[in-house]
C-alpha cells in the first residue's frame, strides 16, 4: 500500500493541492482512509486538516456500494467479459463475511475499523450489500469501524507525537 500511496502523491501531486491528493486517496478501494492518512503524513499536511478530508473521501463511496452494488453486478453478469471479474469480487467478499455475519454490526465495525490489508468500507459495504444487512445499520456501522481506522492511522502515520504536535 505505501508504495501506492507514494506513486499517486508524487504523480497527482504535480497537478493538484495536497489536500486534493489525500481526498482522492481516500475515496480509492484498496487505499481508502489509511492511505490518505499516510499520505498527508508523506505531505506534511497537519493531522487536524487531513483527518476530515480522508473521513469524508473514505465515506462517500459507502451508500453507493450499500443501495447498488447488487443491480451493478447482476448488469455486468449479462456480459461474459465481466462475469468472471465479478464472480470473483463476489466470493472474495463472500470468503472474508464469516467475521461479519456472525454479529452483523460489531462484525461490519471491527471489519472496516481494523487496518489490515482487504478491510475496510469498500470490502465492508460489499460485503453488507451481499449479506442484505439493513443499509441504515451497516452505515452506522461503518461509520463506527471509520473512526476506529481514524484512530487507528492516525497514531501510525502521524505517531504519537506527530499527533499531538500538529
Amino acid at each position: 500500500m505505501e508504495s501506492l500511496v507514494i506513486l499517486f502523491t508524487e504523480t497527482l501531486g504535480k497537478y493538484v493541492s495536497r489536500e486534493v491528493v489525500i481526498f482522492v486517496i481516500s475515496l480509492m478501494p484498496l487505499l481508502e482512509l489509511r492511505g490518505g492518512l499516510l499520505a498527508a503524513s508523506l505531505l506534511n499536511v497537519p493531522i487536524l486538516r487531513a483527518i476530515p478530508i480522508c473521513i469524508i473521501g473514505n465515506i462517500i463511496p459507502i451508500p453507493f456500494i450499500l443501495l447498488f452494488i447488487r443491480k451493478i453486478f447482476q448488469w455486468m453478469k449479462n456480459f461474459k467479459i465481466f462475469r468472471g471479474f465479478v464472480e470473483k469480487l463476489e466470493a472474495r467478499a463472500m470468503k472474508k463475511s464469516d467475521s461479519v455475519s456472525n454479529s452483523e454490526f460489531i462484525g461490519l465495525m471491527l471489519f472496516v475499523g481494523i487496518p489490515i490489508p482487504g478491510t475496510g468500507a469498500w470490502t465492508g459495504s460489499l460485503i453488507a450489500a451481499l449479506l442484505e444487512m439493513d443499509v441504515k445499520k451497516a452505515v452506522v456501522a461503518e461509520l463506527c469501524g471509520i473512526v476506529i481506522a481514524t484512530i487507528i492511522m492516525s497514531f501510525v502515520s502521524y505517531g504519537l507525537l506527530g499527533a499531538i504536535v500538529h
